[in-house]
């Protein structure tokens, strides 16, 4: 398997995740061009996709989909509540006819040589999910939009070789910045998003000897930077109830602007 984060951001995610045959994407929440020219660095194309997994609706997770649906016809997987919240957009454009194909929190389904496990997040969306993609005896984690985690998230996420982790914000940052203050309460409540501790917090309770690699994700651009979201969940990992040590792992930032590197597994 492979995993590469083409764009991780508030303003903007693509995450590819394949195997030799099978290649989809998770969200696509930038521009077509961009999704393309993310996938040439992979030595592949919009065209080579089997499929795009979508999170759910809000913009930076779908910006590109109507124009790369119409464009390349190529089947998009999502929630029956994620799918009539995209329909009833009124930016994305029209859809072909059976592009959508429903699915379920907690129901596996095989899309091409790939097991997708959907598994439901808490976000203020329709239905949001976040995926856990299986094979050959590896597993990749997309976990981004989490408000809050559970023992149900860690279930989801245990046993994995790479995950994309949600670390959003800085707290500090969050409630002294310009932000208003209903905005602020969304972020840090229930149905917001996964500060930098609490994304360290729920990374160690995933660790474990195989973990290959960890990719930090979805950063604020006005609550966050690379170098604090990086630095506090390390320091949640070294100093947590744990046997592990940030050191003892390989963790990055996935970039707002830029592909990571590929990860192989």
């Amino acid at each position: 398997m492979r995993l590469c984060s083409i764009a991780s951001g508030s303003s903007g995610n693509c995450i590819y995740v394949g195997s030799d045959s099978t290649h989809v994407l998770v969200d696509t929440g930038i521009s077509g061009k961009r999704v393309e020219f993310g996938l040439n660095d992979l030595d592949l194309s919009t065209r080579d996709l089997s499929g795009i997994l979508i999170t759910h609706e809000h913009s930076d997770h779908i910006r590109g989909l109507g124009v790369i649906a119409r464009k390349y016809q190529i089947p998009i997987y999502a929630t029956r509540g994620t799918i009539e919240a995209i329909c009833a957009s009124k930016s994305l454009g029209k859809f072909p006819e059976n592009i959508f194909h429903e699915i379920r929190e907690n129901e596996d389904f095989g899309l091409g040589d790939l097991t997708v496990k959907p598994f439901a997040i808490s976000h203020d969306a329709a239905q949001p999910v976040g995926y856990r993609l299986e094979h050959g005896g590896r597993a990749v984690g997309i976990a981004t939009d989490m408000g809050i985690y559970d023992e149900y998230i860690v279930g989801n996420l245990s046993g994995l070789d790479a995950l994309l982790l949600e670390a959003n914000h800085d707290v500090n940052m969050l409630q002294v910045g310009s932000y208003p203050y209903p905005l602020k309460r969304r972020i840090l409540g229930e149905k917001g998003h996964l500060s930098n501790e609490t994304a360290g917090q729920l990374l160690c309770r995933l660790l474990h000897d195989h973990l290959q690699t960890v990719l930090l994700g979805h950063l604020s651009r006005e609550n966050n930077y690379e170098e604090l979201a990086y630095e506090t969940v390390c320091a949640e990992v070294t100093m947590g109830d744990n046997p592990y040590k940030a050191a003892d792992f390989d963790i990055s930032v996935a970039h707002r602007e830029q592909a990571s590197r590929v990860v192989v597994l």
